[in-house]
């Protein structure tokens, strides 16, 4: 018996109505099937890729980029968001800087250059930088020890831009369809210039935007680029991976074009605000009804990722734990369990 038969089989013993799990249990056989196994404990792992990218020398945002750095250090610190999230939950969580505009390093070093440049004047990055990025979301799957799940997450001002730029790359969908205001919803000039930006980008390397990887390197961010490698790194190792906003469901993208056995992997978590997202998850593989948590999140980090891995964790401890419909056949006697309130 194959692990996703073996888990659809746990699904239909157990003592509850046929079902009444819904997504989560979808959600639970798809687990099974990556793992390619059934095991009775769900061991996360939350990796956060923090990048600086050189875009917004155009007016696409008005937060200062230093917002990266002093984030980054937040969260490796234990003060940001995610960090209470994962602390409360009980899950690990590295800061990995791929690209942050700071000669001093946050979490682990794995800079690969001060951010991207600015890609209305020059490919944002190299092939060689690119490949350094893509390497080190590779490494981080595989140094990761005893997980069976990693969710991911990002830091990186710019890098709503960045993201729809890449999907503008991979899909020509017009700007106004798929760029959204990020966190800069109250000032619209700077929303028209993120769809100027984009559909320039569009206009000085459509020839080049042959391959995600392509696409990427002339467009993307190095966060976007070292989560895509970690991606192709999970199927390896048979770990399956939760996504969270915009940015991660870009980076999807681009991994499953790269091979598409890749959407056997990946878990949606929430919905972004950002109006790209349900067509990044689209070309993963996700629509929108397999996505569980609806929230008006809007935060970055993972904070999304790390909740639905909650909701992931929990099921999976059900399935193994609670009894077979047949085991609750014969009369049992519960008097020695209190009925207070």
């Amino acid at each position: 018996m194959n692990s996703s038969t073996e888990a659809k089989k746990k699904l239909a013993e157990m003592a509850i109505p046929s079902g009444s799990l819904g997504l989560l249990g979808r959600q639970a056989v798809k687990l099974f099937t990556a793992w390619q196994s059934t095991p009775e404990q769900l061991r996360p792992l939350h990796l956060i890729f923090a990048a600086d990218n050189g875009i917004i020398e155009e007016g696409v945002v008005r937060q200062s980029q230093d917002i990266t750095y002093r984030q980054a250090q937040n969260m490796a610190a234990g003060k940001a968001v995610i960090s209470v999230f994962c602390q409360t939950n009980n899950i690990p969580y590295q800061v990995i800087d791929v690209g942050i505009n700071n000669d001093l390093s946050v979490g682990i070093n794995r800079k690969t250059a001060k951010g991207t440049k600015n890609f209305l004047k020059e490919p944002a990055m190299t092939r060689e930088e690119y490949q350094q990025a893509f390497a080190s979301g590779q490494e981080m799957v595989s140094r990761a020890k005893d997980c069976n799940l990693i969710s991911l997450g990002e830091m990186g001002i710019g890098n709503t831009t960045t993201s729809s730029a890449v999907l503008h790359g991979l899909t020509q969908i017009a700007p106004e369809f798929i760029v959204g205001c990020g966190a800069n919803a109250q000032y619209p000039e700077v929303i028209k210039r993120k769809r100027e930006v984009v559909a320039a980008a569009g206009n000085i390397y459509g020839r080049l935007f042959t391959d995600p990887a392509e696409i990427i390197r002339c467009v993307g961010g190095f966060d976007i680029a070292a989560m895509c490698g970690a991606m192709l790194a999970c199927k390896q190792k048979n770990i399956p991976f939760v996504l969270d906003g915009f940015i991660t469901a870009a980076a999807f993208a681009c991994a499953v074009r790269m091979d598409p056995s890749i959407s056997d992997y990946g878990f949606a978590s929430h919905m972004s605000r950002e109006p790209g997202m349900a067509y990044a998850l689209h070309l993963g593989g996700i629509e929108e009804a397999e996505v569980p948590i609806r929230a008006d999140l809007a935060l970055g980090e993972g904070s999304g990722a790390v909740l639905a891995v909650t909701m992931l964790r929990s099921v999976i401890a059900a399935i193994c734990q609670v009894p077979k419909m047949s085991e609750l056949t014969e009369p049992q006697d519960l008097s020695h369990i209190s009925r207070e309130a």
